[in-house]
């Protein structure tokens, strides 16, 4: 995907947040969450994340119905960021 395409997929979703995503990021904005930096909806390589702290190198994904549908792209997408160092946690 190009760098363009994904940037302004990435805002598109911050602007558009499930609820789900709405009340994490309540509690992990503004070093909330054991003084701990998160940015949200953030492009890494051809992905983009729900959440991650790049401090601790994790990865938080809150995952809707959708992906019971793309079970085999989510393994391969975590795999990779797994591969960057990151820690992936699904909810």
């Amino acid at each position: 995907m190009r760098k363009e395409t994904l940037l302004k997929n990435a805002k598109s979703l911050r602007i558009n947040q499930t609820d789900a995503e709405q009340r994490l990021w309540y509690h992990l904005r503004a070093h909330r969450f054991m003084d701990l930096k998160f940015k949200r909806q953030k492009p890494m390589g051809r992905y983009v994340v729900d959440f991650v702290c790049m401090e601790r190198r994790l990865i938080v994904e809150i995952d809707g119905g959708q992906h019971t549908e793309q079970v085999a792209y989510d393994q391969q997408r975590d795999a990779w960021l797994r591969g960057e160092g990151y820690t992936v946690l699904r909810f």
